[in-house]
This record gives structure tokens, sequence and C-alpha cells, in this order.
């Protein structure tokens, strides 16, 4: 791993690759995805492969099934909302504070040299992996303070 002054979103992200949901696939779709692999959030990307939005397990359950939709009809798209990312080669300083800013867990990365596409994401767990405990714990001050 990088030393922590040169650190970059790349290095920061979990390894391995991340898969999207299609904007027109079903929120049913996107729940068994989640399940099947262990997670509670995923990109949206377009038919164009470029990132969307996100959607949250929170999302599913009280967007579409609390209000009564059906899960097999609702668009994932239509999940998409506010998005933000981060550089691949931003600096891992610049990551943690938009994710500070934005009051986000997770945040793609982009390969903005590749096309604009989705290389990866960064979650909690990869700052815990990665950070100091005073850089998470200021995380977590950060992301988790009353709104």
């Amino acid at each position: 791993m990088a030393t922590q002054s040169r650190m970059t979103a790349r290095d920061l992200m979990s390894e391995g690759g991340v898969q999207c949901v299609g904007e027109h696939q079903s929120i049913l779709d996107a729940s068994r995805m989640m399940r099947d692999m262990a997670v509670g959030a995923l990109p949206i990307c377009g038919d164009d492969e470029r990132l969307k939005g996100m959607i949250t397990d929170r999302d599913i359950v009280v967007k579409c099934v609390a209000a009564g939709e059906d899960p097999s009809r609702i668009t994932a798209g239509r999940f998409a909302g506010e998005l933000y990312w981060i550089d691949a080669k931003a600096d891992a300083t610049r990551a943690l504070e938009t994710m500070e800013r934005h009051r986000v867990k997770r945040l793609p990365v982009i390969d903005v040299d590749n096309g604009h596409r989705l290389c990866g994401m960064i979650t909690e767990a990869d700052l815990a992996r990665s950070l100091t405990d005073q850089q998470v714990a200021e995380f977590a001050s950060q992301v988790y303070a009353a709104a």
C-alpha cells in the first residue's frame, strides 16, 4: 500500500471489481444482487456503462417497500438521485473529505483516464483498514453527526 501522504483513491478502494445494477433493472433485481454480494449498496449504471447513481438497502425499504411500491416494477434508475464520486488518481485525503462533506459511507471511484468508467468503491471498511484511528474517528463524527 502507498504511504498515507501519497495514497490515492485507487489505493484506498477495495480490491476486486465493482458490480452495477442497470438503471433499467428492477428494485427486486437490485435487492437480490445486494443479497448475493452481501452488500448494502450498489452503483447504478446506465446503458453507456457510466455511473448514474447509487441505491442502498435503505432506499429499497423506505422509498419502495414501505411506500407500497412493487419492487418488481420500479427501476433502479428511479433512485439515482444526487451522485458523489472521486477520480481514481485523487489523493485519499480528498476522498475522505468528500465522504465527510456529503455524509456518504460509500464513494464510487471513477477512472477518468479510461472512459470515465467506474473502477471501484471506497467503503467504511476500506477507511478502517487504511487510515489512522484519528482519521476514522473524524470520519465517523462527521458522517454520523446529527443533521
